[in-house]
Order: structure tokens, then sequence, then C-alpha cells
């Protein structure tokens, strides 16, 4: 342990000793379960941060699922079928920047559209 941990580990046993702990909301109760359980502990803190940025798993699901449908409408050949893929990108693509715009995140810069990339690379 380093010395941060130490006092942090007094400053805590202190506080439940003086009984600070007591007033708090949930007293007593368990803790709620990790919506992040299942991803591989070497990757939480990754997601985390990326959760409190606002950047959700729909997100990431929407721009994969699009991704596909605009990979369909290249190899299609059949003219009513790729009308069918476009407007499914095209709802898709509608309901990505709703989630967006409720964030007000400007997503025109091309700084953004590069880190995008970058952490959607990443995660992929």
């Amino acid at each position: 342990m380093d010395l941060f941990s130490i006092i942090a580990e007094e400053k805590i046993k202190k506080a439940y000793k003086d009984k600070e702990f007591e007033n708090l909301p949930g007293y007593g109760k368990p803790l709620p379960k990790d919506d992040l359980a299942a991803v591989p502990e070497s990757m939480r803190m990754a997601y985390r941060i990326l959760k409190n940025a606002g950047y959700t798993p729909e997100e990431n699901d929407l721009k994969n699922e699009i991704k596909s449908i605009e990979d369909l409408i290249k190899l299609c050949e059949d003219p009513q079928e790729k009308k069918e893929l476009q407007k499914k990108v095209n709802e898709k693509l509608l309901h990505y920047n709703r989630i967006l715009s409720k964030r007000k995140t400007n997503t025109n810069s091309t700084v953004f559209k590069s880190y995008e990339n970058k952490i959607q690379n990443k995660l992929l």
C-alpha cells in the first residue's frame, strides 16, 4: 500500500468509529449491483469514463448498425432493396443524432469526428 492509501484507510476507519456514516442515505443497505460487472476489470475504468462522459452502449450499437447497413447498401444490386436499406440508415442516423443532441454535443466538429473514430476503433 502506498502512503495515500494508508492515510485514506485511516480516515475512513476514524469516520466509521465516530459514526459519521450513519446519516448517509442507504446506510446499512447492500450496495446496488454494478452495471459493469460483466466487463473485465481491466476495462471497467475506461467504460466508466465513457459512461460519465455520456457515451453510451446504445450509441455504439447504433453506429455499428449504421455501418453494417451502409456496407449492405454498397453490396446491394436491387434498387428497391437499396432504397429500403437507405431508409433504415436514415432512421438510425436520425435516432443517433437525437441521442447526441440531448447531450448537446457538437458532432460537426472535425476534431470531434477524429476523436470519435479513435474511440470507436479502440472499442471494436
